[in-house]
């Protein structure tokens, strides 16, 4: 866990700036104190973190449980109400990794999954670019309040603060100097990480120009973390659940839906996650659920909302070049550390800055490339992704990921109407370790569990004959399975001899490019 700490270390520093404003963020916007969020913050780096099998993920309160928190708090009539419902919502979880319910992640398309990725990149792009500017109001993208996206974006430009926009500018300026130019130049530039700088920077501005009218920023413009006047005033921050309520049935419909809606969010990014790592790792479903779950119990417990992986701080943790689990382990410890000893610090952080950073990683969630790249994969692919996309932008997190989901199983069923799917391993011949694995007519989506746990299963300094002559439709996403396995199999020493109509290779450097991104084999 300790050997990749040089990688670690900075990479935790970029995630806790992005989890800081994301765990007040989502607990304003769950109509719960602003503590809360913190605490969830802090429980999902330290204690999940820890019990994870997952090497890069990053968990903490979560944007798309904020709708349903926000409506269960006033349903069950006191936030400590609330809180019974979260605890129970942890035991479900566990109860569903005792039951190994995490094999469900594996029957998401590869299509969805990116589509929620540029979804969430899209949507931390429009949330950021009011506050970028020094501009409260976020925005909505259906009409609301007689406004619609183009009035506030209209808003957002009559109501610029100087020193917000300028501050805000010269983080982005930063950033992008820092990962273009700089990140290449020497090892100082990959250890002190861009957003640090840029966040320093935005303190001493703050700082420096509060008795310029023109640039001096106002508090609403800058992190607003509760400050403790003792230790008193600290325990007093902490809400803990009223147990009492626990014959209520509205308690238990709500922890249910807290269970449900967090596993299923928790083993999407889970994959997520995975597909973005570049080694690849593959994290363990069941596990990751009851790492979930003792978080979400213990988060209740002491006042916290409701904890999943998350996708932002995941991706952040990747992009800045985390690799193991100390990165989570390590945010979790700033973000405590951070709440008792320097909150009157931390407040001086202009929003702007943290609006920068957070518009760098919504852009890398959604580069206007990816759009291009499902194109080229066809329809059967780039449907669902766009219609999963257009879901979680215009309607919500849930709604889109259902959406999408939908339509990728009707594109599915289309196919599976002409041809049966299905993956057949002929058998093994122990005595010189080959290993025959024969591909069906049609592989889709629906074979990922278990074409996963047959790789997974190959035994180190084996050989495996993979045979796709029968294949005549191979899913994007098994390919992108088998392209996986072949940067693994290097490392567990086993050989690949590939089987088609267009002839025999010899350990493949990538499916991908050999399928050449089509699913048509022959």
């Amino acid at each position: 866990m300790f050997k990749t700490l040089k990688n670690d270390m900075p990479a935790s520093i970029v995630v806790f700036f992005v989890a800081l404003p994301l765990c007040l963020g989502i607990a304003l916007a769950s109509g719960a104190p602003l503590f809360s969020g913190l605490i969830a913050g802090i429980i999902g780096g330290v204690v999940v973190g820890s019990l994870s099998g997952s090497k890069i993920g990053v968990s903490g309160p979560a944007a798309g449980l904020a709708a349903i928190v926000l409506t269960a708090i006033g349903t069950l009539g006191s936030y400590e109400n609330f809180l019974v419902a979260v605890v129970l919502g942890g035991i479900i979880q566990l109860l569903f990794g005792v039951l190994k319910a995490g094999i469900i992640g594996y029957y998401f398309p590869s299509s969805v999954i990116k589509g929620m990725l540029t979804g969430i990149g899209i949507i931390i792009i429009l949330k950021q670019i009011p506050h970028f500017f020094g501009y409260d109001k976020a925005f909505t993208l259906f009409k609301g309040s007689g406004e619609s996206t183009l009035s506030q974006i209209l808003n957002t430009i009559n109501h610029i603060q100087p020193g917000s926009a300028l501050i805000g500018l010269i983080a982005l300026g930063i950033l992008l100097l820092w990962s273009n130019v700089l990140s290449e130049k020497g090892k100082i530039f990959q250890i002190v990480q861009g957003p640090l700088v840029a966040v320093v920077l935005g303190i001493i501005f703050f700082v420096v120009t509060q008795s310029n009218e023109s640039l001096a920023i106002a508090e609403s413009h800058l992190v607003s973390v509760p400050v403790p006047d003792g230790f008193d005033s600290f325990i007093g921050q902490f809400s803990f659940p009223n147990f009492s309520a626990i014959t209520n049935p509205e308690v238990w419909i709500v922890a249910f839906t807290i269970a449900l809606v967090a596993s299923l969010e928790t083993l999407l990014c889970v994959e997520a996650t995975d597909k973005l790592d570049p080694h690849k790792n593959v994290t363990p479903t069941n596990r990751e659920l009851l790492a979930q779950g003792t978080g979400n119990v213990l988060s209740g417990l002491i006042g916290g909302l409701p904890i999943t992986q998350v996708i932002v701080r995941s991706s952040a943790n990747i992009q800045s070049g985390g690799r193991g689990k100390m990165s989570a382990i390590i945010h979790g410890f700033l973000l405590l550390i951070s709440v008792i000893l320097i909150p009157r610090l931390l407040n001086m952080i202009p929003l702007s800055v943290l609006a920068a950073v957070l518009l760098i990683v919504g852009y890398k969630l959604a580069k206007p490339s990816l759009f291009k790249k499902m194109y080229d994969l066809g329809w059967k692919q780039s449907i669902p992704f766009t219609v999963t996309v257009f879901g979680i932008v215009f309607i919500d997190l849930l709604w889109g990921i259902g959406l999408g989901l939908t339509v990728g199983v009707v594109v599915i069923l289309i196919k599976s109407f002409q041809n049966s799917h299905f993956l057949h391993k002929e058998g093994e011949d122990i005595d010189d370790g080959k290993i025959k694995m024969t591909l069906a007519e049609e592989v889709t989506f629906f074979n990922k569990g278990a074409i996963l746990k047959e790789l997974d299963a190959l035994p180190k300094d084996s050989y495996l004959e993979l045979d796709v002559t029968k294949t005549r439709y191979l899913d994007n996403d098994i390919i992108e399975i088998l392209d996986d396995f072949a940067f693994k199999a290097k490392e567990r020493n086993i050989d690949i001899n590939l089987i088609s109509e267009r002839g025999i290779v010899e350990n493949p450097d990538s499916f991908i490019e050999f399928f050449k991104l089509r699913p048509k084999i022959a």
